[in-house]
């Protein structure tokens, strides 16, 4: 919008520039003579030009950071948005040509003030006040002494210019707000360099059902916490390509093995399964692979921070997923799964809300063997499990003795949050909640105001949100 406003207000003052031009105000023009070329305004100068280049790649960025271009094509996203280093440097050129002035000498000529020797010269009237000091026939130059009269000069009508206005070119100064921020960028991104320049060691691939990759990989002084992500990097996949994936598993005090899980749905993850999965047929089986192959080089960059990381730090958590949105959890439920007993959480409610728990039945055998191990140890109300498919046709897929934890925690439709929250209320009076969601926008929302709406058991609920596309 404000793109379209500033272009708009530039193409009316080179028409004005060209059409308006006054040889009185040579400082001021930034046309050469009358009746120039508005054109030649737009793109034969540094102003123009650099204005124009930066208006194509504004709106090549603009256009191709949509929903609809990130789908059908990544790449196009990914390297149109990189043109913002382009944008900025054109934006630090673009007030180089001096189009911008200021006044030199506003103590000699504030704005505003009269001019006599201008005004007899033009034959323009003046003030009443002056009428009488000027005779018709004067041609000499107004007296620099000449009283003015006293009320005239109380009621400030009017200021006696001493000299004529000087103008000059504004110094630029937009590098000088954008160079700090593009420095500690820079900076960053060096920093992230040297971090990531050293390739993982992949220990071993898993592919999983419904076309689900599992990537475990060890690297030296490689720590994070439970629901941070990294961004992977394969050159024999794209030369600048990287993507974030959640960790799914981290290093803990006794082993040093991190994972990923991901689903294989775009044309960077079809490369990179082909590069580590050897071809097999056996595509509805869980397939360690042993054999001696030389995986590609893998750079992980991380780990980056999320919401997520304080699920742990509540007495009192509420996970809510939503497809795919599960994954960030993975990592948590890894977590628990070794040891519970030095962090804060005693109490989890998890409920998960999916088309086809199929298409998750890595995370389905996660959640059976956090529950099978609490109940060993005498703790079944330590999680709280709620599983919702929307699709029925599931529902036989899952149904068996591998997941007879889950069995009785299957429910079709979805869930009454207002119930949920009012439930859980209920059983934890007075204390603070941790809501943590990662799903659609719409359930999203839904958690959000129920988090901020009062109840009657003094509960408090704490919303923390992770975004996907």
């Amino acid at each position: 919008f404000f793109l379209v406003l500033h272009v708009a207000a530039h193409l009316v003052n080179a028409l004005n520039f060209s059409e308006n031009y006054n040889e009185d105000f040579l400082a001021l023009n930034a046309a050469n003579y009358r009746g120039e070329d508005p054109r030649k305004l737009l793109f034969a100068t540094v102003p123009g030009l650099t204005g124009v280049i930066m208006v194509l790649v504004l709106f090549l960025m603009c256009t191709a950071s949509t929903y609809a271009i990130r789908v059908s094509n990544y790449d196009i996203f990914w390297y149109t948005h990189n043109l913002f280093f382009v944008f900025y440097m054109l934006l630090m050129l673009h007030v180089s040509g001096g189009v911008l002035k200021y006044q030199t000498n506003l103590e000699e000529h504030p704005p505003g003030c009269f001019n006599p020797n201008k005004t007899l010269r033009e034959n323009m009237t003046v003030p009443k006040a002056f009428e009488e000091m000027f005779p018709d026939y004067t041609t000499e130059p107004f007296p620099e002494v000449l009283p003015v009269p006293e009320p005239f000069v109380q009621n400030n009508f009017m200021r006696i210019c001493s000299e004529e206005p000087k103008f000059q070119s504004h110094f630029p100064e937009t590098w000088f707000w954008i160079s700090g921020p593009l420095c500690l960028y820079c900076v960053e991104r060096l920093y992230r360099y040297i971090r990531s320049n050293k390739p993982v060691t992949i220990t071993s691939v898993i592919s999983h059902p419904s076309n689900v990759l599992e990537v475990r990989m060890v690297k030296d002084d490689f720590k994070a916490r439970p629901g941070q992500y990294v961004i992977l990097h394969c050159p024999r996949v794209s030369a600048l390509e990287s993507h974030p994936f959640t960790l799914t598993m981290c290093p803990t005090g006794t082993k040093a093995t991190f994972g990923v899980h991901l689903k294989v749905v775009g044309d960077w993850t079809e490369r990179f399964r082909d590069l580590l999965l050897l071809h097999s047929n056996q595509d509805t089986e869980i397939l360690p692979i042993f054999q001696q192959r030389r995986y590609p080089k893998l750079y992980v960059d991380g780990p980056f921070g999320s919401p997520f990381e304080e699920s742990l730090n509540y007495e009192v958590s509420l996970c809510v997923a939503g497809g795919i949105g599960v994954t960030p959890f993975a990592s948590v439920l890894n977590t628990l799964l070794d040891d519970w007993k030095c962090y804060k959480l005693r109490r989890l409610y998890f409920i998960w809300v999916c088309r086809d728990i199929e298409s998750f039945r890595w995370f389905a055998d996660l959640l059976c063997m956090l529950h099978n191990k609490l109940w060993q140890e005498n703790r079944p109300d330590y999680i709280n499990i709620q599983l919702y498919l929307s699709q029925t046709d599931g529902i036989q897929k899952i149904i068996g003795e591998k997941y007879q934890a889950l069995n009785s925690r299957l429910l079709i439709g979805r869930p009454r949050w207002k119930l949920v929250f009012d439930e859980i209320a209920k059983c934890n009076r007075r204390k603070t909640v941790g809501v943590f969601c990662c799903g659609p926008n719409k359930i999203s929302k839904i958690l959000h105001k129920l988090s901020n709406s009062s109840n009657s058991y003094g509960t408090r609920f704490e919303y923390n949100k992770e975004s996907f596309s």
